[in-house]
């Protein structure tokens, strides 16, 4: 019986940056992307310019951050705030309970861990701070294949 490696190395110095979600921020898409694709992680660096501003926002899948350098404030749907630099993980749980906002102070560089590659459950939906009504995008949701679903039955 012969085994065939399926290891894959990426060296993220090859791979091309693109636009994120958010004006001032970049993503290198590790794996779990068209060009890596993987069974249940996606897994990417974003880079963030300082000044930028991630609002207040949502997704209903779980998703874990590493920061690598620079420095953020970020907050949760109290308001409450935790600065954040290299070496910090932010754990996002599911849901707008584990709501977060990113106010990058200095340039920021993390790895972006997410639990699944199914495009419909990577929607990011922001959350309005005094009335606490989430919302996405048109463009977005058809962007995430969101405007039609696989029924559960």
């Amino acid at each position: 019986m012969q085994v065939k490696s399926t290891l894959r190395v990426i060296d993220q110095a090859n791979v091309k940056a693109r636009g994120g979600v958010t004006d001032g921020q970049t993503l290198k898409p590790i794996v779990g992307f068209a060009d890596t694709p993987t069974d249940r992680i996606r897994i990417s660096v974003a880079t963030y310019e300082p000044g930028t501003l991630e609002p207040l926002h949502w997704h209903p899948i779980e998703a874990f951050y590493y920061i690598i350098s620079g420095h953020a404030v970020v907050r949760n749907i109290e308001g409450e705030e935790f600065h954040v630099g290299g070496g910090t993980g932010i754990y996002a749980p599911a849901g707008i309970a584990g709501a977060h906002e990113w106010e990058v102070k200095e340039s920021l560089q993390l790895i972006s861990i997410r639990a699944t590659t199914e495009s419909d459950r990577k929607m990011q939906f922001t959350v309005d701070k005094e009335t606490k009504r989430s919302y996405i995008d048109l463009e977005e949701l058809a962007n995430r294949g969101g405007l039609s679903f696989k029924s559960h039955y």
